[in-house]
């Protein structure tokens, strides 16, 4: 089936970006080292949402540091300033992309400092291990835990939970969010305090070597974009590969849970992107079984396009979704 092929034909806008300037792939015979740094001295993020956070925006920065399994991670919570009226706000737990290889706790800062000032919420902010020196499942484990630290300390951090408990994130943290979704349904932890919103961006949902039969006629964009700008099938590959993640594991590749009862879950994917697929048939995989879905596709752009090429119309209307997406699954837990 090519259903989705459509989405591969590339925007014109893009196309004359990457005309003007070509996008840079990953050269990973540079070393993971020098890779890792070179990513963190892009700040691309940084610079991009900065300048964005308005200037008479009002709220607190608390890092917290929570203990996790061999060792302790860093949580960065944003609380809005508090009002007469509200005292206490929902909670958006963020998981940071970056092929659970890159980034920090810095990479998304500015990002969630609009979210929480714009949309009235507390975020949570993971500094989750990375790969190489950590591999599966600590990344998985690092981010289950801090969801776990979130709905404990929720009183202390000015967080109602009913008023929303939402978990989230890009690319590989779009696989951490669908992943920590899964594993708070199935545990006792949360019966009293369930999440009640996903947010994926472009996320991974299924190792490439695990695709189920009977969807592989509906998982085509892995060799259809495998050569497309910013991620490429290689690249994907390598990152599976660098994070040891066991294709077949639900906990990595959370398509293959055997069910699906889940909170509303909000999805965005790019057409010009290896993962495209994915995020599609997960969202249909949802929406078969009766939860509340809402996705949203960029034709014609590539992965993170929204942060390589913020100028053109497809990534103002991205981000622009994404505030009204966000919106959507706060809704989604009033009565």
């Amino acid at each position: 089936m090519s259903q989705h092929t459509h989405l591969s034909e590339v925007d014109p806008e893009f196309a004359a970006a990457q005309a003007a300037q070509p996008l840079q792939n990953f050269d990973f015979s540079l070393g993971l080292s020098a890779l890792k740094e070179g990513w963190k001295k892009a700040g691309a993020q940084t610079a991009l949402y900065k300048p964005r956070v308005r200037a008479d925006a009002r709220y607190s920065i608390e890092d917290h540091t929570i203990p996790v399994e061999g060792g302790e991670i860093i949580v960065r919570v944003v609380t809005p300033e508090p009002t007469e009226l509200e005292q206490t706000f929902p909670v958006l737990v963020w998981f940071h992309g970056g092929g659970w290889i890159f980034g920090d706790v810095d990479q998304d800062d500015y990002l969630l400092r609009i979210y929480s000032t714009e949309l009235q919420i507390v975020t949570v902010n993971v500094d989750y291990r990375t790969a190489p020196e950590y591999t599966f499942p600590t990344q998985w484990d690092d981010s289950f835990a801090a969801l776990k630290w979130v709905a404990s300390n929720a009183t202390s951090i000015s967080v109602s939970l009913d008023k929303g408990f939402v978990v989230g994130g890009l690319s590989a943290g779009g696989n951490l969010a669908a992943t920590s979704t899964h594993r708070a349904r199935d545990d006792s932890f949360f019966k009293d305090k369930p999440l009640t919103g996903t947010y994926l961006g472009y996320p991974v949902i299924v190792h490439m070597d695990a695709y189920p039969e009977k969807y592989k006629d509906q998982l085509l964009s892995m060799e259809q974009n495998k050569d497309a700008p910013m991620l490429t099938r290689d690249a994907m590959r390598f990152l599976w590969d660098t994070a040891k993640a066991p294709p077949e594991d639900p906990m990595s590749s959370p398509l293959l849970y055997p069910s699906h009862g889940l909170p509303p879950a909000y999805i965005q994917v790019c057409g010009l992107d290896p993962v495209r697929d994915e995020g599609i048939l997960y969202e249909h995989v949802l929406r078969e079984v009766g939860i509340a879905t809402r996705l949203d596709a960029y034709p014609g752009v590539p992965h993170v396009f929204n942060v390589s090429n913020p100028g053109i119309k497809a990534a103002t209307k991205f981000e622009a979704d994404t505030l009204e997406g966000l919106k959507w699954l706060l809704a989604s837990t009033k009565p």
